[in-house]
């Protein structure tokens, strides 16, 4: 079981402004409670115990929403970027902060309204991992218009952005939730200002099936990226 969960908040939500001129994004309220506290609460419903959120935009907001550093009972440690490190930068950065037994970390962008499987997710992962070939598994939903080629017959990501030219057996759209071993840290450089995608495409041009999938195309899932979306979400 998975503990610990790192979400992403350190964006500067510039397609949402004015919304996000004096608040972070994930701290937006939509159906009546902050969109960070949507994906906690799905978190907690598969085990997870504790989070760190990355903060950069009105980082005091986060102090001022959770004073006490906790939701639900479950820790909140924060990591400032006193300079954006971008996904893949941003989660090398917390790497210090992982426990003794954070073998394996849940991901979740701050900026999505979500009710997906996530118990699918993580079993799916820790099954990979315990084979002895996943450093990540991504959870993904069916879209021809999607830039992650999916390879239904290794349940693997044969290419994400056309960027290796390789072909799957389905096109789908990355979820911006996904799992991570302990040793997918090695492959993001330090110091280094980069999407994860990056770090993704490097294990996938190996050509060994590290980078896992699962696709789930039922419930929900938004992007809450412009004020258009985040009106669309409110009304359901």
């Amino acid at each position: 079981m998975i503990k610990t969960a790192f979400i992403l908040g350190a964006g500067l939500g510039t397609r949402l402004r004015p919304l996000t001129e004096n608040c972070p994004k994930p701290l937006l309220c939509v159906r009546n409670k902050p969109i960070i506290c949507h994906a906690m609460d799905r978190l907690i419903e598969v085990g997870v115990e504790r989070f760190i959120v990355n903060t950069r935009h009105c980082a005091e907001v986060y102090d001022e929403k959770f004073p006490d550093k906790k939701y639900r009972g479950r820790e909140i440690a924060l990591s400032h970027e006193p300079i954006l490190l971008d996904t893949g930068g941003g989660l090398k950065n917390i790497e210090h902060m992982l426990g003794g037994g954070d073998d394996n970390l849940l991901v979740y962008n701050g900026d999505i309204l979500a009710n997906l499987d996530l118990s699918r997710l993580v079993a799916h992962h820790e099954d990979a991992v315990a084979r002895g070939n996943c450093l990540a598994t991504l959870l993904l939903r069916t879209n021809p218009s999607g830039n992650v080629n999916f390879d239904d017959d290794n349940e693997c990501i044969a290419d994400m952005r056309d960027r290796l030219r390789r072909a799957g057996t389905r096109r789908c759209g990355f979820t911006g939730i996904y799992c991570v071993s302990r040793k997918f840290f090695t492959e993001i450089p330090s110091g280094k200002i980069e999407s994860v995608v990056e770090a993704f495409l490097r294990c996938i041009a190996r050509g060994n099936n590290e980078i896992r999938g699962i696709v789930d195309d039922g419930g929900e899932w938004r992007d809450l990226g412009t004020p258009a979306d985040f009106h669309a979400a409110e009304l359901g």
